[in-house]
Parts: structure tokens; sequence; C-alpha cells
């Protein structure tokens, strides 16, 4: 069986590269090329045969890569069985990481990977597994290990559990876009969030929200 791969980058001399590695392996074709995440979804709807595999940047210049992949596993073309996604991309950003993941990517590799760790990976996904470079697989390790757990909601019975955890990322100095990158919402969601907060804990400003919190043990 031959696996059909759809690589989708807005970067030529990268596209290039992938075709030479790609070129003398038999089981593996270029199916199709698209430098916008509007292309991809394009040749996903139009390709024949169907695309096996999804090589997609996260930064292309009309959508964001997470956002495509989203789209890619959620809503297959003409009812076809959604291809599999493999980030292979030079952002290392754990939150992206972790947003790609989230968005139904069954891969991440970090661009500068060898022609081998390449083919490995996309044979992998192909076959059903999943596959994290070295750098991310480390990177995800520490991401993890840093998760904590929601603080104890008895001081603040009336936050629900979402708004607890961001009056708590607020008591740790986070900015709106960190608390957004860090949750994978939308900056506008966060706000409103906060607004919500602040309405609950009867308080007018951010330094007054983060004083509770402290109080309450947040923030550590």
């Amino acid at each position: 069986m031959t696996v059909q791969v759809l690589l989708v980058d807005d970067h030529p001399l990268f596209r290039s590269g992938v075709r030479t590695a790609l070129q003398d392996a038999a089981d593996l074709r270029i199916a199709g090329e698209a430098a916008t995440g509007e292309q991809a979804l394009g040749l996903l709807r139009e390709s024949d045969p169907a695309v096996d595999v999804v090589l997609l940047d996260i930064r292309l210049p009309d959508h964001s890569g997470i956002d495509i992949a989203r789209t890619i596993v959620g809503e297959p073309p003409n009812g076809r069985q959604a291809p599999r996604v493999l980030v292979v991309s030079a952002t290392q950003d754990d939150a992206l990481v972790v947003a790609a993941l989230r968005a139904g990517a069954h891969g991440y590799l970090v661009k500068g990977v060898s022609r081998d760790e390449l083919l490995w990976a996309i044979r992998t996904v192909a076959a059903g597994g999943a596959v994290f470079g070295p750098a991310v697989a480390s990177r995800l390790r520490d991401y993890f290990s840093a998760v904590h757990e929601v603080p104890s909601r008895a001081a603040f019975p009336e936050l629900s559990d979402r708004e607890l955890e961001v009056l708590d990322l607020i008591a740790r100095g986070r900015s709106n876009r960190h608390i957004a990158r860090q949750l994978v919402v939308a900056e506008k969601t966060v706000r409103n969030h906060i607004t919500r907060v602040f309405r609950k804990l009867q308080v007018d400003h951010r330094d007054a929200a983060i004083l509770r919190a402290k109080d309450a043990g947040l923030g550590v």
C-alpha cells in the first residue's frame, strides 16, 4: 500500500526538501502540496485517492495550523475517513504543542529531523501510531510535570472551575495572552472569564483580584 501524503507548508524550500526526502521511498507518495490552510482543505476534498497523512506546519499565512488540524480531523471531506495529521514545525512552544495534540494531531516533529526520522514518522502515523520527536517529548514531560492541580474551591464557591483556574493564573502574574495560550482559548474568552470573576468577587481591577486570590492561597 502506498501512503498518500499531503504537504502543507508556506516555505517552498522546505516543501522541496520533503519532496526530495520522499522521492526514493516506494511506499510514500506526495499527493499534493499546499501553501495555505484553504489550499490544503481544497486539495483534501479533491484528492483521489484519498490522503492518508497530512504533514502540517503550525504557522500558515491564512489560518492557524491548529485550526486546520481540528478541521481535518473533525470534518473529513466527502464522508471519507479523516487523514492523520503529523505536525512538522519550527515551533517548540509548549502551549502550541499541547494545542496541536488537543486539535487531533497524531504526531509532532521539529523541523530539522533527519530523512530517516521523517520517513519513519510518516509510516508510523499512517499505521495508526503517534510520534513525537525527542525535543518535543522532553518538553511535553516538563510541561505536564509542571501542571498543577486547581486549588481548592472552598475559598471561592461562587466561581466555576474555569473561573477559578483563570483567577489562579492571574494571581501567578500571567497576562491575558499567556492565559489564553495555556488554556487554548481566545483572548476574548479569557477577558469574559475575568469580567465574571471580577463581578462575582465584587472587585474593580486586577490588583484587587490578585490580593483576594493570594489571601486564599492561590497563585503560589
